[in-house]
C-alpha cells in the first residue's frame, strides 16, 4: 500500500523553490517521489471563521474517512463470490483533465494528479459555503448507504438462514428436500411413517430389531432415504398407538426418531421462498453495486478536497502572512529528515485492498490532530 503525505511550504506563487528542495532533501536517500498538488485561491475571511472551520474540517475529515470505508466494506460483502475483483470497482472519476471527467482511474492516480472541481466546489463563494457542501454530500451519502445496504442485507441474511437448513447433518438439516411423498404413509387414520437417525455402525442391528422395538410395526417397512458421515435417515411405519413406546425404545437402542411431519404445502412454500429470494438477491446485487461504485468515488472525491481544504486552513493559521498555494503530494515511506521542519503534512493512504480501505493517520503534533506543526525528528 502506497502512502502519501501532503505538504504546504511558505514559498514564492509557484512554489518552485520549496518542491526543488523537498526534492533535493528526499532524493538524497530515495525517501520518496514528490509530485505539484495545486489548490485554487479561496475567500479565506477572518481569524475566527477559520479556526472554526479547522475544528469542523478535522471532524468531517474523519467522517468522510469512515464513510469511505464503510463503503468498501459494503462492496467486499456484495461481491462475496468475486473479492478478487473488489479492486478494480473501487476507482475515482478522472479528474487529469477536463475530457477525462467521465473516466475511471485507480486512486493512487487520481491523488496525484488532483485537480480542484470548480463546478462542484465553486470557490468563488465563501469557505465554509464550500464546507457545508462537503458535508451535506456526505450526509446524503451515509443516508442513502444505510437504506440501501440494510435492505440488501436483511435479504442476504434470510437467504443464509433458509441455506443454513439445508447443511449440515441429519440431526439439524431441514429435511424437506431430501424425503419424498412417497416415502411416507399419508392420510391415514391408524398409521403413521417415522424418520429415524440411525448410527452408520449400527446399521445391521436396526435391521435385525426395529420391527420388535414395540407392537404393532408394519414388517419390512423400513428404507434408506439419506446418509452423511455419521449415519443413515430411515423410514418405518407403524399404528399410531404405539408411536410413543417406540420412541422410547429406540432412544434406548440409541436410534434417534427425528421429530417431522410431511405437508406438501409447507414444503413447497419454503421452495418458492427460496427462489423468490435468490431473485430478489439476483435484481438487487446489479443495481446496489453500481450505486456502491458511483458513490464510492464521489465520498473519495469528496474526501480528498477535505484535504485540501483542510491544510490549506491550517497552512493559513500557522502562516498567516505567508503564500501556501501550491502543494506537493510525495510517497513516503518514512517520515523525511529535518531540512523539511516548517512544513504543514497530513497523511493519506489511497489504495483500497479487498478487505480493507482508505485509512489516514495524522503525522505530526499540532492544531486538530496533527495537520501543522513540525516534522518529528531525532535529532
Amino acid at each position: 500500500m502506497s502512502e502519501f503525505w501532503l505538504i504546504s511550504a511558505p514559498g514564492d506563487k509557484e512554489n518552485l523553490q520549496a518542491l526543488e528542495r523537498m526534492n533535493t532533501v528526499t532524493s538524497k536517500s530515495n525517501l520518496s517521489y514528490n509530485t505539484k498538488f495545486s489548490i485554487p485561491d479561496f475567500k479565506v475571511g477572518t481569524l475566527d471563521s477559520l479556526v472554526g472551520l479547522s475544528d469542523e474540517l478535522g471532524k468531517l475529515d474523519t467522517f468522510a474517512e469512515s464513510l469511505i470505508k464503510r463503503m468498501a466494506q459494503s462492496v467486499v460483502e456484495v461481491m462475496e463470490d468475486a473479492k478478487g475483483k473488489v479492486q478494480e470497482n473501487l476507482l475515482a472519476n478522472g479528474g487529469l483533465k477536463e475530457k477525462m471527467k467521465c473516466l475511471k482511474i485507480d486512486l493512487t492516480s487520481f491523488v496525484t494528479h488532483f485537480e480542484w472541481d470548480m463546478a462542484k466546489y465553486p470557490v468563488k463563494q465563501p469557505l465554509v459555503g464550500v464546507v457545508d457542501t462537503l458535508a451535506k454530500q456526505l450526509s446524503q451519502i451515509e443516508m442513502d448507504l444505510k437504506s440501501r445496504t440494510a435492505a440488501y442485507n436483511t435479504l442476504r441474511l434470510n437467504l443464509e438462514n433458509l441455506e443454513k437448513k439445508s447443511t449440515g447433518n441429519l440431526f439439524t438439516r431441514t429435511l424437506s428436500d431430501i424425503v419424498s411423498k412417497e416415502d411416507f404413509v399419508l392420510d391415514s387414520e391408524y398409521l403413521i411413517t417415522l424418520l429415524v437417525i440411525v448410527p452408520k455402525q449400527s446399521y445391521t442391528q436396526w435391521q435385525k430389531t426395529y420391527e420388535s422395538l414395540s407392537d404393532m410395526v408394519v414388517p419390512r417397512s423400513t428404507k434408506l432415504i439419506a446418509e452423511d458421515s455419521e449415519g443413515g435417515l430411515f423410514t418405518v411405519t407403524l399404528f399410531r398407538k404405539v408411536m410413543d413406546d417406540f420412541k422410547t425404545k429406540a432412544k434406548e437402542n440409541k436410534f434417534t426418531v427425528r421429530e417431522f411431519y410431511y405437508d406438501e404445502k409447507e414444503i413447497k412454500r419454503e421452495r418458492e421462498e427460496m427462489t423468490r429470494l435468490l431473485s430478489d438477491k439476483k435484481q438487487q446485487y446489479g443495481p446496489l453495486l453500481r450505486w456502491l461504485k458511483v458513490n464510492f468515488s464521489e465520498a473519495f472525491i469528496a474526501w480528498i478536497h477535505i484535504k485540501a481544504l483542510r491544510v490549506f486552513v491550517e497552512s493559513v493559521l500557522s502562516s498567516p502572512g505567508s503564500c501556501h498555494k501550491a502543494l506537493t503530494w510525495f510517497s513516503a515511506p518514512v517520515p523525511p529528515p529535518c531540512g523539511c521542519r516548517g512544513l504543514v503534512p497530513t497523511q493519506i493512504r489511497p489504495d483500497c485492498s479487498s478487505a480493507s480501505c482508505p485509512s489516514i493517520s495524522e503525522a505530526c503534533d499540532g492544531r486538530n490532530g496533527g495537520v501543522g506543526g513540525q516534522w518529528p525528528c531525532s535529532s
